[in-house]
């Protein structure tokens, strides 16, 4: 109580120094939620890529832009030694994009030919939270990941437009934290159907919907490493670029940890001016506290007992503000997520480490900043603070 008291003497400075900390707090709670966000979505494609090799055309940047592969690129790659199975897939936009630029992942519609044995293979599995998940034979109906049924708000037994055609929705997915929230799956004669209409018209009378995939997934042999895998089906299947797991994963980490870095660059350094003015405040408290100082030395408090007085009150500056900041933070990022639940965009993930290390940095900050004045107060001379108080 003597510490919080001691604090609270000057309340209006006091304050005016946790509001900078609360500043700082504010700061890298919001940018470390939206660093948290994104790096679930790369652990979530980390986790999908383990173990398997993804084949996508390697000539999209000749095809407008767009991707594609016919059935018979998967029974190629099917037929390459070491691949157990394969798995095609058409993945398109849930809706064309005409608001403007995202910020956040699209809405994805999703759908695959549920190869039996690639469905035995596959490791990252999915589950329904609601209703339940496709069978290979269902037609005009939609499975849908959690956020974006919150963004259409539906539930189970309503009926949903995906480009002009109506599905009934018969699942919705637990929420997994990364891509498979903000996807819909449909059949995979339905996703080439949407698939076709997205192409430019020259080029949708030359192919056929059902000859047409967006990716496929290679599983390996047991045995046979995956990223060996794909520089074999690089060299025997034409018109492919296979990518293996560790592939994906420095190519995603390293497009990812410079725009995290400066997120989370940009908090930090809100909390260091945050620093600076607690030790502004701690030089005035000690200045003002010289004649009490000596006086506790001169009763013979010990140099220990000065530091951790004063570091006791930077600390408590830094946790108060850490907790006011941490609060705040805690409610912009809900409202954000709350708004962005309506355009398919949820931003932030407020987890408990980063919850419990916005505050714990504070206050460690706090006793830092407060190492310097406490340490000063603690060598002033009993005799000269008398004179100077």
């Amino acid at each position: 109580m003597r510490v919080i008291r001691d604090v609270f003497r000057r309340k209006g400075r006091s304050v005016l120094t946790i509001c900078g900390i609360t500043i700082g707090v504010l700061a890298l709670v919001v940018m470390g939620a939206m660093a948290e966000k994104i790096t679930k979505l790369v652990d979530g494609g980390v986790e999908y890529y383990d173990g398997k090799v993804s084949i996508e055309d390697a000539s999209a940047a000749t095809n407008f832009g767009v991707g594609m592969l016919d059935t018979q690129r998967a029974e190629d790659v099917r037929a390459v030694d070491g691949v157990a199975a394969a798995s095609g897939s058409v993945t398109v936009l849930y809706e064309d994009m005409q608001d403007g630029m995202s910020m956040g992942m699209p809405a994805m519609l999703s759908g695959s030919d549920f190869d039996p044995q690639a469905e035995e293979l596959e490791t990252f599995t999915l589950t329904a939270a609601e209703g339940r998940l496709l069978k290979a034979d269902d037609t005009g109906v939609v499975v849908m990941g959690n956020d974006l049924a919150d963004t259409e708000g539906a539930v189970v037994g309503d009926t949903v437009t995906i480009r002009g055609e109506e599905f009934e929705v018969i699942g919705v997915l637990e929420k997994t934290l990364s891509m498979p929230d903000n996807m819909a799956y449909v059949s995979l004669a339905e996703a080439q159907n949407a698939f076709i209409s997205t192409l430019p018209e020259a080029m949708r009378d030359s192919v056929a919907a059902e000859d047409l995939f967006t990716e496929i997934v290679a599983f390996p042999e047991s045995g046979i490493d995956a990223d060996k895998l794909a520089l074999t089906i690089n060299g025997e299947v034409e018109g492919v670029a296979a990518t293996g797991p560790t592939e994906f994963v420095e190519t995603v980490k390293k497009s990812t940890a410079t725009f995290n870095g400066i997120i989370l660059g940009i908090g930090l350094v809100s909390l260091m001016v945050g620093g600076l003015s607690v030790i502004n405040t701690m030089m005035m408290s000690v200045s003002e506290r010289v004649r009490e100082i000596g006086i506790r030395k001169a009763i013979g408090a010990s140099t220990s007992s000065i530091v951790r007085q004063f570091l006791g009150e930077a600390g408590v500056i830094g946790l108060v503000g850490g907790l006011v900041g941490l609060a705040i933070g805690a409610v912009i990022v809900a409202l954000g997520n709350a708004a962005g639940v309506e355009s398919g965009n949820v931003l932030f993930l407020l987890t408990p480490r980063l919850a419990v290390g916005a505050v714990t940095f504070a206050t460690v900050l706090g006793v830092l900043s407060g190492l310097y004045p406490a340490l000063h107060a603690a060598r002033l001379d009993p005799v000269v603070a008398f004179r100077r108080g």
